[in-house]
């Protein structure tokens, strides 16, 4: 072959992926699920193009030569390195116990979260049964959190509690955590909260995974949209998220309203039943006993 013959252009892999979504959509997929490793190399794929796309900073002009009456100004030290932020954790130890421990460890001088300068500093990691069969996971801890360093123990937690306790449950029985493990913080805070940043959540996104991992739970449960969101990858109204049993590492997982949405004056008997149905789809996925009168909680009277 000549040189001046045209030569088959490679498919870059993300042409193959664009034409693998456009031939699902075209079979009316509208949803794709994506195990870790597929995610990781999107990531991948999106870091590259957006250095390929950052501006290359102009050559430095060489500074005027100074007259000989001044004096030479001492030269300004070198610029530190780069600091190299790790984007995975090491779980050590022999026992979920000590594993867990060791994350907890890690997570106090986390420099992914330190980074950022927009979480607070008070450590709120997890708490629960390593053994648990069911892991709740919300999105970040509150100023009662923080102040008691535990996750859900504020209105919302004893909403929880009660929540399981109708389930025949115990605080003790199931792994309770969140994704974003400080308190977002905002100007002048006091007692207000807010929704953690998607930088915030892919800060602390190794944790969660890595509980996930040791703890290896029959189901997770998702509470409220911004922990779907942070955890799942979804988007949307929670009304839509819901109802539904999706799959994180391997493992059943399930949406549901967080628990301060009880607390609401506008949280009417509809959505409790709501709600109240995720429960008795997580018994029936792990095979608990039902009774007719839990199954008949939050319906309308006769």
């Amino acid at each position: 072959m000549s040189r001046s013959a045209s030569v088959p252009a490679v498919p870059r892999p993300v042409d193959t992926v664009i034409e693998f979504l456009e031939a699902e959509q075209a079979r009316g997929v509208t949803h794709v699920l994506l195990d870790e490793g597929a995610r990781d190399g999107l990531r991948d794929l999106l870091f590259r193009a957006r250095a390929a796309k950052a501006p290359q900073e102009p050559p430095m002009s060489q500074p005027a030569p100074r007259p000989a009456s001044q004096p030479a100004l001492p030269s300004s030290p070198a610029a530190a390195p780069p600091q190299v932020i790790p984007a995975h954790v090491t779980a050590e130890g022999q026992t979920k116990t000590e594993r867990l421990a060791s994350l907890r460890t890690q997570a106090e001088t986390w420099p992914a979260a330190r980074a950022l300068g927009t979480l607070r500093d008070t450590l709120v990691f997890a708490t629960g049964n390593p053994d648990a069969r069911i892991m709740f996971v919300g999105e970040a801890p509150g100023y009662e959190e923080e102040k008691k360093r535990e996750p859900f123990v504020g209105p919302a937690g004893q909403k929880l509690t009660d929540i399981l306790k109708a389930m025949g449950l115990a605080r003790e029985d199931v792994y309770i955590s969140t994704i974003v493990k400080f308190r977002p913080s905002t100007p002048r805070q006091t007692t207000n909260n807010r929704k953690p940043s998607p930088e915030e959540f892919a800060a602390c996104l190794p944790f969660i995974r890595a509980e996930i991992e040791i703890v290896r739970p029959t189901c997770i449960v998702a509470l409220g949209a911004t922990a779907a969101e942070g955890l799942l990858g979804l988007g949307g109204a929670i009304t839509e998220m819901r109802g539904s049993w999706l799959e994180l590492a391997g493992i059943p997982a399930r949406v549901t309203y967080h628990p301060s949405c009880l607390l609401q004056t506008n949280a009417n008997l509809s959505i409790r039943r709501q709600l109240w149905e995720d429960m008795l789809d997580v018994m029936e996925k792990l095979a608990m006993p039902v009774s007719e009168k839990q199954r008949a909680f939050f319906l309308p009277k006769p």
